[in-house]
């Protein structure tokens, strides 16, 4: 039996992707594990640029709901539960830990955490097949991955409301229109967008563009006055780095 979770290098672009397919990837214990596992591996490999994406019909529709309800019907597996629950938590730390940019690649249909575990990507890429639903509180459950602070972040937090409270299909031009997703295409050029995205964005000095992702994120959450002190160190440091003698010089030779 292949893995749940494969994770591939080439260069400076990594491939994370779920690989159970005939179950549409469910998101169990073991497999939020494997994914927290395969995160930290390109952390540490130095990838530039990480692929999330899934094999089959459906990204995923997340956790194993007979097994969900085993968990929490059966008090011998209190522990078992418990360990569940953070282990969702602990993978969104994990991937907005990592210093790379994330691309998540959209299909089929990703549902309740299967989709919130994705909100901490940098970008945000769906077939037009794509649907997406929250339907937690139809099934008495709450949310996980920090959606409840990321997805208002994104999309507003209005239209953030109607997406978990309502807990209706949203379809990918829709997310397109709210600002959900950044592109959609065909299912059959989603993996050949993603590459060009990964590749474009190796390019670019790493240095940079590392230091660029950390700071956007931080800037949420401070005040004007601090951003404007963090990118002022970031001027200082990049133009530090040797790359702009480099990439500057180049650019301007190829005006000549």
């Amino acid at each position: 039996m292949e893995a749940p979770v494969i994770y591939e290098k080439t260069g400076n672009i990594a491939k994370i992707s779920l690989n159970n397919p005939e179950k549409s990837n469910p998101l169990s214990l073991g497999v939020l594990q494997l994914l927290i596992e395969a995160f930290r591996k390109s952390a540490v490999n130095n990838d530039v640029c990480v692929i999330y994406r899934a094999e089959g019909k459906n990204f995923t529709f997340g956790a194993d709901l007979k097994h969900g309800y085993e968990l929490i019907v059966n008090p011998a597996l209190r522990y078992e539960a418990v360990t569940d629950l953070w282990t969702w938590q602990e993978l969104t730390t994990v991937m907005l830990e990592h210093p790379g940019v994330i691309l998540v690649g959209y299909h089929g249909w990703i549902v309740g955490g299967g989709f919130e575990h994705t909100l901490c990507s940098d970008i945000r890429i769906a077939s037009d097949d794509t649907k997406i639903m929250l339907p937690e509180l139809d099934l008495g459950i709450f949310y996980s991955n920090a959606s409840t602070k990321i997805l208002p972040r994104i999309i507003g937090e209005g239209r953030a409301k109607e997406l978990m409270l309502m807990g209706d299909v949203l379809k990918a031009q829709d997310a397109l229109n709210i600002g959900l997703v950044n592109r959609v295409c065909g299912r059959n050029e989603l993996d050949k967008i993603l590459m060009e995205y990964a590749e474009k964005l190796a390019s670019k000095d790493h240095f940079a563009l590392r230091l660029a992702k950390k700071i956007i994120r931080e800037a949420q959450d401070s005040s004007i006055e601090d951003a404007l002190y963090k990118e002022g160190r970031a001027m200082i440091d990049t133009g530090r780095s040797g790359a702009p003698e480099v990439r500057i010089g180049a650019f301007l030779k190829m005006q000549k």
